[in-house]
Formats: structure tokens, C-alpha cells, sequence
């Protein structure tokens, strides 16, 4: 049996029941995001360093602020914003623009410039377990309310919300609730993430491809059935030049506007990463594959003396906004439920190699998506060239597709793959139909 994690949308019925007490703690959540922000500022200054989620649930733990949700919610908030700190930490000397995360509040001041009061936005909470008492019969669920918001002893210890899900949904093995706000509909959702079985699936054959990621085309897929695709980054590109522009406008880095910018951002990249994912293991299993060879980008961020790399204003900023770990995740989750393999492999020398021939030299990669042979004269795609490499796994001596190398092999797939354009509404879809389509 395989276990799988499925998020399920709900509507809430009783959502003016539950609207004051889900304010109250959302508020909470944003009080304690910024009280923590405050200390970890605090410890960077001090020790230049940055305190880990286990340092702040030890030092928070009996803060007044952290009593204003049920223990695991708390701790949630805690390790969300470890998470954004270290993703600033990594991207800080490269991009000069990148700030620590901001404190979530909106100051309003009057005519004379003196702040008269500031509004904290309603942050995302989650309740875990511990904090989740279920009623499936009713669609109902109880969600613990944090110390401070039990008003008297005789007072309801929980928040009860009745639901109600798309037709077809059955929510069962509830593991994680969480209370998201939507600012355009005004009004709270649930999101309830549940735990499946299903039986362990077969692989649809035993086949293997390669996912070579990069700056200009976010993914090169190779086939071994001489088959090739590319996913262009464009989309994912200019969102990383627009959000981060319109973000420098705000006057309040944590404030109201900045904080949607970033969400819808990150909506927007994690939408790219689910259709990306999805698409290619659809190519996959169109192709019978058992196994994905994906490079492994782990230090491609620092040169051989572990400095940083410069690659460029431009360059820079497209690399560092990239999630590999995230995709990478995203694609392995995907690929297990049709048993699939993702497996991390060298990318060592597979832009510099003929997948051909296996003549290396770096010479032969004359442009960015231009890769030019001098042993057969042959020109072809470079991101599927390198995509074709890590299928073969070039750096594993003992690899039986190691054996390919050297074979009298075609040429025209590696020259002419086939593009898949992202849109936002559809997805990927071929670039000749995208094309076709316009007026």
C-alpha cells in the first residue's frame, strides 16, 4: 500500500458562527509571526546568525502571544517563519533586493504623519491532530482554541465548523486542518489535508527519462525513446521580475498590499510547479517510463571556494528565485502515485558532454541553447543534450544506459524537441497549438 496526502477545499457553512472566534485567531497568528520576527532580528544582529524553529518554540513557548493558539498552531507559525529566514539568508549576498521576512500589520497614520493605530492581517492557521476532533457523520470539525481566547472556564474550549466539500469528496483520516482567509470573498475556507491508502501502482513501463533544470528553459525532458521536451521559464521569469518591483513600492514591507503581492506570487509559482509536475509525468507515462533522472543542483548556487556565484543582475535573480527543492518534491509526489522513481543524479560535465559521441569539451556549447559537436558535426538543443546526459547518467560508470554512448543514434529529436508553453487558465500546452491559435 502507498500512503498519499490529498488537500480538499471546504466551504464553511456556519461561517457566521465561527467568523469572530477564526478572526481572533488568525490575529493571534499574526501577533505571534511578528513577535518572533522581532527576536530573530534581534539574535542576527547580535550573533549574525539565525535562531532554527526548535530556538523559538524554546524561547516563545511561554510567551503570552504563544498561548494565543493551540500549542501545534503556535508552533506552525514558528516554523514558517524559520523557513522564510533561511530562504532569505540563502539568496541575500546574490540579490540585493532580497529582505528578511516583514512583520504582518498595516499602520495608519493621520495628516500629520504620527501613526495612530495598525491592523494585523488574519494569517493562515493549521491545526494539527492534537488540535482536531472530527465528526464525519455531520461534516463537522472541532478546532481547539488557544489558551487566551477561553473566556471563562465554562466556556467552549473549541471552535466548532460545519463544511462542505465539492460533490464526490469524502473526508476521512483527517490529518491537518487549516483556516485560510480569502480576501476577495471575505470570508474564511477550510483546507483539509487527509491521509489516503491506495495499492502500491505499477510502473507503466521500464523505460528511463531525464530532467536537466536551468536559467532559459525551467526543464529539458529526455526520452529513450528518442523524444524531447521543453518547458520555458518565461512565466515564472517575469513574475519574478514584477512581484519583487511591486513589493519595493510598499511603504510597509509586512504590510497589507505586500503580504498579498507575496502570496499571490507564491500561488502563482506553486500553480507553474503543480502543471509542470503534472505534464511531465502525463509525458512519462505516455512514454513508459519506471524512473526520472533529475540533476542534482546541489551547489549550483556557489563556486569550487563555496563563494557565491555571479551570473549576472538578471541571472542572479532568476536562480535565486527558483525553488528546486520545492519542484523537485512536487514532481517525486506526482511520479509515486503512477509508480514512478525520481532519483537525483550528477549532472557533472552533462552540458559539456556529447550525448552521442561522449566527446567533452566545454567549447561545443557555443550559445545558451546551442550545443555543436566537432567529432560528427552535429548541432542540437544544449538543455536536452544535458537532459539526454543525466537520462543516461553519464557519471555512473557502472550504468547499463552508460552503454549507449558511442551507438550510431539519431540526431533530429535532440535538434527539434517538442515546447510546451505554460498558461495560467490551461496549463502546458503544445507551443505549435498555442501558436495556431491566436488571430
Amino acid at each position: 500500500m502507498l500512503e498519499v496526502h490529498r488537500t480538499h477545499q471546504a466551504k464553511i457553512l456556519n461561517h457566521s458562527q465561527v467568523e469572530e472566534p477564526l478572526d481572533r485567531h488568525g490575529w493571534s497568528g499574526s501577533k505571534l509571526w511578528n513577535v518572533a520576527n522581532h527576536y530573530s532580528r534581534e539574535v542576527w544582529k547580535e550573533t549574525g546568525e539565525i535562531p532554527g524553529h526548535g530556538d523559538l518554540k524554546d524561547e516563545l513557548k511561554g510567551h503570552n502571544k504563544y498561548k494565543g493558539l493551540h500549542s501545534q498552531s503556535s508552533q506552525r507559525v514558528l516554523e514558517e517563519l524559520a523557513e522564510a529566514f533561511n530562504s532569505w539568508y540563502k539568496k541575500r549576498k546574490s540579490d540585493s533586493r532580497a529582505n528578511p521576512p516583514g512583520y504582518r500589520k498595516k499602520n495608519y497614520y493621520d495628516d500629520h504623519g504620527n501613526r495612530v493605530h495598525e491592523e494585523h492581517p488574519r494569517s493562515t492557521i493549521t491545526w494539527k491532530q492534537n488540535g482536531i476532533k472530527h465528526d464525519t457523520k455531520n461534516n463537522r470539525v472541532r478546532l481547539s482554541k488557544g489558551a487566551n481566547h477561553k473566556e471563562h472556564p465554562k466556556a467552549w474550549e473549541y471552535i466548532l465548523v460545519e463544511y462542505e466539500t465539492r460533490p464526490g469528496v469524502t473526508v476521512e483520516n483527517l490529518q491537518q486542518v487549516r483556516a485560510v482567509y480569502d480576501k476577495a470573498k471575505e470570508r474564511w475556507e477550510l483546507h483539509l489535508v487527509c491521509k489516503d491508502e491506495i495499492e502500491t501502482p505499477t510502473a507503466p513501463g521500464n523505460e528511463t527519462a531525464g530532467i536537466d533544470l536551468g536559467i532559459s528553459n525551467f526543464a529539458a525532458v529526455s526520452y529513450s525513446t528518442e523524444e524531447a521536451d521543453l518547458y520555458p521559464g518565461n512565466r515564472l521569469k517575469q513574475d519574478g521580475y514584477y512581484f519583487p518591483k511591486e513589493i519595493a513600492k510598499c511603504d510597509d514591507s509586512g504590510g497589507e498590499r505586500a503580504t498579498q503581492l507575496h502570496a499571490k506570487w507564491s500561488e502563482r509559482r506553486n500553480h507553474f510547479f503543480h502543471s509542470l509536475a503534472k505534464h511531465i509525468v502525463e509525458r512519462c507515462i505516455e512514454n513508459r517510463v519506471c524512473r526520472i533522472n533529475v540533476g542534482k543542483l546541489e551547489g549550483i548556487r556557489e563556486d569550487e571556494n563555496g563563494e557565491s556565484k555571479n551570473w549576472g543582475k538578471h541571472g542572479n535573480l532568476d536562480l535565486h528565485g527558483w525553488a528546486f527543492d520545492r519542484f523537485v518534491k512536487i514532481l517525486t509526489y506526482k511520479a509515486k502515485v503512477e509508480g514512478i522513481e525520481v532519483v537525483e543524479v550528477s549532472e557533472r560535465d552533462t552540458s559539456k558532454t556529447c550525448c552521442i559521441c561522449g566527446r567533452k569539451d566545454e567549447s561545443q556549447r557555443v550559445e545558451r541553447g546551442l550545443y555543436v559537436c566537432e567529432e560528427h558535426e552535429d548541432a542540437f538543443n544544449a538543455d536536452v543534450n544535458g537532459a539526454e546526459n543525466i537520462r543516461l547518467d553519464i557519471n555512473q560508470s557502472n550504468s547499463e544506459s552508460s552503454a549507449c554512448l558511442g551507438e550510431d543514434r539519431s540526431t533530429g529529436w535532440l535538434a527539434q524537441p517538442e515546447v510546451y508553453l505554460y498558461d495560467l487558465s490551461s496549463g502546458f500546452q503544445p507551443q505549435a497549438q498555442v501558436v495556431d491559435s491566436k488571430p
